[in-house]
This record gives C-alpha cells, sequence and structure tokens, in this order.
C-alpha cells in the first residue's frame, strides 16, 4: 500500500469523528505493512483532554506490539499534530510521521513549533505533509462550518 492507502483509512476515522460531532482527525500506525492501530477524537465522547486520535492510536500499538518503543512504525494523521501529541510521537520513537493537513495555529511538526524534529530531544521523527491535505482540510472546514452555523 501507499502513503495515499493508509491516509484513505486515517480519513474514515476522521470520519467517524464527524458523525460523532468531534472534531474530525484520524489516525493510524502502520507496523511493517500491517495496520496496528486506528483511532479517532474522543474528547467529547470521554469527556477526556488527551483523548486525541494519536494518543488512542500510540496506546493501541503499544499493546498490539507490547512495547511501549514503536519502532519500525508509521503513523498517518489527517491533521498536523499538537503539542501533546507530537510529545507523544517523539516519546514513543516512532520513526515516521505523514500527515495531511497543517494546522497553523496549534501545530507542532513545523508550522507553529516543530517538536519532531526538535535537535535538543533524543529522538527525531522524519515527517511527510501533504498527502490528501485537500481531503483532510475539507472534513475539517466542513465540521466547522457545520459548528458555528449549528447546522449540525
Amino acid at each position: 500500500m501507499k502513503h495515499e492507502d493508509y491516509m484513505a483509512i486515517a480519513l474514515r476515522e476522521a470520519q467517524k469523528a464527524f458523525e460523532i460531532k468531534e472534531v474530525p482527525v484520524g489516525a493510524v500506525i502502520v507496523h511493517e505493512g500491517q495496520v496496528i492501530a486506528k483511532a479517532h477524537n474522543q474528547r467529547e465522547l470521554l469527556q477526556d483532554p488527551t483523548a486525541h486520535a494519536e494518543i488512542i492510536a500510540i496506546t493501541q500499538a503499544a499493546s498490539s506490539l507490547h512495547s511501549w518503543r514503536l519502532e519500525k512504525t508509521t503513523m498517518y494523521v489527517t491533521l498536523e499534530p499538537c503539542v501533546m501529541c507530537a510529545g507523544a510521537i517523539v516519546l514513543a520513537r516512532i520513526p515516521e510521521l505523514v500527515l495531511g493537513a497543517w494546522d497553523p495555529k496549534a501545530g507542532a511538526a513545523g508550522s507553529l513549533m516543530n517538536i519532531l524534529q526538535d535537535s535538543r530531544l533524543n529522538h527525531r521523527v522524519n515527517v511527510t505533509a501533504g498527502i490528501g491535505e485537500n481531503e483532510c482540510g475539507a472534513i475539517l472546514k466542513d465540521f466547522f462550518v457545520r459548528l458555528r452555523g449549528q447546522g449540525y
């Protein structure tokens, strides 16, 4: 499978979040060609500020691999990770991140700041950006248009 194929899975996760009125972000973690984790935002559902798609996916992947070190994995996420999620990606030792849409207001993979490639940390993440960017951005835009207009 290609980056676009895995991002399509992440977009399906984002759609699940959209349907339950969560900010539509989806994340997928792949290990040696196999999807080992899929998640979407669940902050409202769980009333948990840490229930971002990336955090939930990292927890699933660690359980699947029986290790907190998520080496030989790639994370696909529809929106650039925030500070919390970028920190978790670094701490989990995920070597590669593929992201869809940039988040200029809260992104920590290159927009607002770049935690993933900060030379002061002991792990750096290779970042590939813009995979499915239009689709990833569109679902977010649609969500916030509906939310602000209460057309939900």
